[in-house]
């Protein structure tokens, strides 16, 4: 799967911010679709195609979420992101300035699969903006594309571009198993 077809689905209402994160980015060559919704309703829309993403809304492979949101708070985004039997297994990593240990802890036990606190230095930024690039955009093998590995692959079989791969093969024979 070709990393840069991989869309991002960033919910944060600080035009500041989403500036920030799309400069980090850009800086180190992140060209991947990203969609930007502006508070918790707009997130929500784009899970169920509602208004604006009635017509196009791409399952992401990663979505950055913020907590202080207007009109629905990022917890409660979570929470049906984690709930929709599509949206359950797109990884959620939640970046936000909140440090509040109930945030943290809530953020995790609703299936959270990371929570970073923004930096303010903008040089920690666009660190924490590579590794979270770096990890969920490159190392990882997002579940959608796991799920087209296996079906693409007879049982006990996998495709050239897995063969080889221990890492890849133990996942797919555990699911089929």
């Amino acid at each position: 799967m070709n990393r840069r077809s991989l869309a991002i689905l960033m919910v944060e209402d600080n035009p500041m911010d989403v500036e920030l994160t799309l400069r980090a980015l850009r800086k180190h060559k992140v060209s991947n679709p990203m969609t930007v919704a502006r508070d918790g309703e707009e997130a929500l829309d784009y899970v169920h195609r509602r208004g604006r993403f009635a017509a196009h809304a791409p399952i992401p492979s990663l979505i950055l979420l913020d907590i202080r949101l207007p009109k629905r708070d990022g917890i409660e985004v979570l929470r049906e992101i984690k709930g929709h039997p599509v949206y359950r297994t797109v990884p959620v990593v939640m970046l936000t300035t909140s440090q509040e240990e109930a945030d943290v802890r809530t953020s995790y036990e609703l299936g959270a699969n990371s929570y970073i606190v923004k930096p303010v230095d903008f040089d920690k930024f666009l660190e924490v903006v590579r590794q979270i690039d770096l990890y969920w955009l490159l190392t990882n093998l997002p579940p959608v594309a796991a799920a087209r590995l296996r079906d693409l692959s007879a049982p006990g079989e996998l495709d050239s571009t897995t063969a080889g791969s221990d890492a890849l093969q133990e996942p797919l024979s555990q699911e089929d198993a």
